[in-house]
């Protein structure tokens, strides 16, 4: 059995998320397990390097599947963008070793939010732009990120309910850089939570929005509540940038 590795790029505004789901093919991970299947002539278990909610968008999602097929990678990657829709692309295609596997193997993600922070309405990005009126203090939010990075348990940034898997993480960076009225927020680490990078997001921009203060920060880490943390940012800013190895 081969083992291929895979980078993916999509635009998720159309899809249920990345995991395939009962009663809901309409995923991405769904769609490149039909098209696989298809073209390899058999059964296709593909494993992503973690889930994208609804909505949410990936510059570089990495999968892996096994296969018996003898097709040459370069031959797959053609024919894979030749058959999905426009707004899922394979960026890469290559045999590795039979033990990789996309999750647990993953060391480091990147991911970057996006806001838009005027009045005036940004037309062609909105699908990929949270839109915020009111101007936001970014000084405050850097304050404020900055007592977020580091080895925490993160999970009043989280909608997990309940469970026995550590939620402690180590988050090494959260930049946040502004031209103009665009704002990305970039959130590097060993691994994410169910909706933590948007919680987190959506809790600076309450930081930015004078709701919070980044003084803030260190008791909302400390009371494990969910409910103390901020909002939680929409899908459509969110961007999985790459997954490191």
């Amino acid at each position: 059995m081969r083992n291929i590795k895979i980078v993916v790029q999509y635009d998720g505004t159309r899809y249920s998320g990345w995991q395939s789901q009962e009663h809901d093919e309409n995923t991405i991970q769904g769609k490149l397990t039909a098209v696989l299947s298809r073209l390899l002539g058999e059964k296709i278990e593909l494993a992503g390097s973690g889930r994208t909610d609804a909505g949410v968008h990936a510059l570089g999602q990495v999968a892996n599947f096994k296969t018996r097929s003898q097709m040459p990678c370069g031959e797959l990657l053609e024919k894979l963008n030749h058959y999905l829709p426009e707004d899922i692309g394979v960026i890469s295609a290559e045999e590795v070793d039979g033990r990789f596997h996309s999750r647990l193997n993953a060391v480091r993600k990147t991911y970057s939010y996006h806001i838009w922070n005027s009045p005036v309405h940004n037309v062609f990005d909105r699908r990929y732009t949270w839109a915020i009126d009111q101007p936001l203090d970014v000084p405050a939010m850097r304050r404020a990120a900055a007592e977020l990075t580091g080895i925490h348990d993160y999970k009043a940034f989280s909608s997990i309910k309940r469970g026995k898997k550590s939620t402690v993480r180590t988050i090494e960076a959260i930049e946040i850089e502004q031209t103009g009225a665009d704002i990305t927020l970039s959130f590097t680490g060993n691994g994410f939570l169910y909706h933590m990078v948007r919680i987190l997001t959506g809790t600076l921009v309450e930081v930015g929005l004078h709701r919070k203060t980044p003084e803030d920060m260190a008791m909302i880490l400390e009371s494990l509540d969910r409910e103390q943390a901020g909002v939680m940012a929409p899908g459509q800013g969110l961007f999985l940038v790459r997954v490191e190895y």
